[in-house]
């Protein structure tokens, strides 16, 4: 007979082994299985296709802490209970990983070959041979798909077709690392050699990149217009197509434009164009008074300070908007246009290359290469339907200008986009192509003109107090009214140690904004315009305290928006 001793040892030995040891086993394998699949397989495949990893792997987090608690807890007694936990756990852990499965199945950015199915399946052969390309192909960095929305391939790894798209693939990568709007490969002016060189629209100034052989231009110059389906043997007309480029996460659209140009050909990538071209009228730049002068202009503002109502003339006849090649022109025209109620109004546009699409606005574009094709007359066909409202994206000629002065005025408003260095220079070159000053009077109801002028970095802009001389220049009289000015840094400290600053790269500036003049021309301004008296127009301009450029690209650098060196370069033509 055992002792009393022999006794406890046994009960205590026994009740240490509360399950069966192969029992966890079970829960363990079962377990681990399933999240191999979710790490190893369903993790890496939403990150391949840029699915909502994150709500995923809660949701199977979720999943997988209910199957443990439903092994655990299930309380049914002995073996049954066993195998009725360990059914809920892989009920529980299936559909996990069946919903991923199903999800996966009805969404878009997933491709047919690449989607997660259970059995052995019969794969087409031309799936498989496309797998056989494809393991074949170079690594590229972008995918880039056509007008039709198919994939330009990546060509097989070490061949000349491989190399040119790494190059192309290098000029694109470049552009957005400097943050460039647009590409141009063009030939260099003045070389002997023929060769061409890229340049990188970067916050409205262009940088020169480096210069290439002629053949390797071309061959690229190819490459894009091949993507965008462009006839690569057509070298002289111009060329337009649409792409859509990605790497990784970050896509956008482009624009491919190609044209002969002396010397050769050009070609122009411009992104995301119609992101580039759309604003709200307060982030355009305009002052505080110009926006008043142009809500007038436009017809929002109807009343004088006083409560009396302008004149319904000043809502009709033609404005001037006035810019430079890429001085942020067509923004400034299609914000103004979109000022106007597109639903109470017939606004409509008469553009060479629609640049946007703008709600409730008609887009009318001319093409010049169709037979008998003349840009005045397309602009006359528009006005005789009376719309409340005409923009017209550019002045190729003096045509133009008449149409638009001898329409019904009492009824339209005309905004002629014209290339001119200010306000004044649009109206004098308006004079000149009518070449009747009465009629231009008559037509006139304002010109607004504007530059785009680059930001100061605000991480790295460095404060500095004016000169006797700047304050001069700046109509400040008081020296103990300076202001603080700032001029561009392009360095920061980091540990006491000066490094380039990571926000503009070193450039000193980020971003840019609009300067504008915005004038209203009453009955005195048109009486100067009749005479064509450019200098009592301007001198009546300046008794109304109507900012020109440089005034208002001042007043920018005064409020450390930008610099004056800035200033100085935006505004030393045309103020």
């Amino acid at each position: 007979m055992p002792t009393l001793a022999e006794v406890q040892i046994a009960t205590l030995a026994d009740g240490l082994i509360l399950v069966s040891p192969w029992k966890p086993l079970v829960m363990v394998v079962t377990l681990c299985a399933w999240a191999w699949v979710i790490a190893n397989v369903y993790d890496k495949h939403a990150a391949r296709f840029f699915l909502p990893r994150t709500k995923w792997n809660l949701a199977h987090l979720t999943l997988g802490t209910l199957s443990i608690a439903a092994f655990v807890l299930m309380p049914v007694p002995g073996l049954a209970g066993f195998f009725a936990g360990w059914g809920a756990m892989i009920v529980l852990l299936g559909g996990s990983l069946l919903s991923y499965m199903v999800s996966v199945k009805n969404d878009e950015r997933v491709p047919e070959d690449y989607k997660i199915k259970i059995g052995g399946k019969k794969v087409d052969p031309a799936v498989l041979e496309a797998r056989k390309k494809a393991k074949g192909a170079g690594a590229v960095k972008l995918a880039i798909k056509g007008p039709d929305k198919a994939d330009v391939p990546a060509p097989p790894a070490n061949t000349p077709e491989y190399e040119l798209r790494t190059a192309a693939e290098a000029v694109y990568i470049s552009a957005l690392s400097k943050r460039a709007s647009q590409v141009d490969i063009a030939p260099v002016p003045g070389a002997k050699d023929g060769a061409y060189a890229p340049s990188f629209i970067v916050d409205s100034v262009r940088q020169p990149g480096e210069q290439m052989p002629g053949p390797a231009a071309f061959k690229l110059i190819d490459f894009w217009k091949t993507a965008a389906k462009l006839d690569v043997n057509d070298r002289r007309r111009k060329l337009v197509g649409d792409i859509a480029v990605s790497q990784g996460a970050d896509s956008h659209k482009v624009r491919v434009t190609s044209i002969g140009v002396q010397g050769g050909m050009r070609l122009t990538l411009l992104f995301d164009p119609a992101d580039a071209v759309k604003r709200k009228p307060d982030d355009l730049g305009l002052l505080p008074d110009q926006m008043s002068e142009l809500k007038v202009l436009t017809g929002i503002t109807q009343k004088t300070p006083d409560g009396d109502p302008y004149p319904e003339e000043v809502r009709k006849g033609v404005v001037l908007l006035a810019g430079v090649p890429d001085g942020g022109r067509t923004s400034t025209m299609l914000t103004i246009l979109q000022m106007h109620d597109a639903y109470t109004s017939g606004v409509v546009t008469v553009e060479l290359e629609q640049q946007a699409n703008l709600e409730g606005i008609r887009h009318v574009i001319f093409d010049p290469t169709a037979e008998g094709a003349d840009f005045a007359t397309a602009v006359r066909s528009q006005l005789r339907r009376d719309p409340d409202v005409l923009g017209v994206a550019e002045v190729p000629d003096a045509n133009t200008m008449k149409e638009a002065a001898r329409s019904d005025l009492e009824r339209t408003r005309i905004y002629l986009s014209m290339r001119a260095e200010s306000a004044l220079a649009a109206v004098d070159a308006y004079l000149k192509g009518l070449g009747d000053n009465e009629l231009a009077a008559k037509s006139l109801r304002g010109a607004v003109a504007n530059r785009l002028i680059r930001r100061l970095c605000t991480n790295c802009r460095v404060a500095y107090p004016p000169t006797p001389d700047m304050l001069k220049k700046l109509g400040i009289a008081d020296p103990k009214q300076a202001p603080q000015l700032f001029k561009k840094g392009g360095q920061v400290l980091i540990k006491n140690k000066p490094e380039v600053c990571p926000v503009c790269a070193g450039i000193g500036y980020f971003g840019c904004e609009g300067v504008f003049e915005v004038f209203r021309f009453g009955p005195e301004e048109r009486e100067f315009i009749a005479q064509g008296d450019l200098a009592g127009l301007r001198a009546q301009l300046r008794k109304r305290n109507l900012l020109s450029l440089q005034q208002a690209a001042l007043k920018k650098a005064i409020t450390g928006v930008t610099s004056v060196e800035e200033v100085t370069r935006v505004t030393s033509t045309g103020t």
